[in-house]
């Protein structure tokens, strides 16, 4: 069985690494991690919250101590209810990675099933993500299905 924990602001900086595997293996050019040093203090705020809004679940990478194998990242938001989901509780995953050295072990399966537990603890109606191609199996096989509603956004 894969130990998954909840990660602690000392894992901001394998947090965000991972993340970074993550937005390259969707890029079509690896991006730059000039972002990184302006999200680490707010990442360590929110991690060091047990009841906040965000969550990320991680396996410490074996014989590495200190560095991170996977994670799965969420937050819970309030939306005003609707048909299905009364209490307008909403979860969304925006990064679950693996470190490439560390892959095809269920870590990031074992990081995700216990994000999908915190949101049903605190009452998710359900819950989005993004899937690239290559995890659309994984999240498939955990019972999401394609959304049909579109999707837009602005950057301000």
């Amino acid at each position: 069985m894969t130990a998954v924990r909840r990660a602690v602001p000392e894992d901001a900086g394998e947090v965000l690494r991972l993340r970074q595997v993550m937005l390259d293996a969707m890029a079509p050019a690896p991006t730059s991690t000039d972002w990184h040093a302006g999200s680490l203090p707010g990442l360590r705020a929110h991690l060091a919250e047990p009841d906040g809004d965000l969550a990320a679940f991680v396996v410490d990478r074996p014989g590495r101590p200190g560095a991170l194998a996977a994670l799965a990242v969420g937050t819970l938001e309030y939306r005003i209810g609707r048909p299905g989901n009364p209490h307008g509780r909403v979860g969304y995953v925006f990064s679950v990675a693996t470190d490439p050295g560390a892959r095809r072990r269920g870590y990031a399966r074992a990081c995700l099933a216990e994000l999908l537990d915190w949101f049903r603890e605190r009452g998710a109606g359900h819950v989005m993500l993004t899937a690239s191609a290559e995890a659309e199996p994984l999240y498939a096989s955990l019972g999401f299905t394609r959304d049909t509603d579109p999707s837009m956004r602005l950057y301000l």
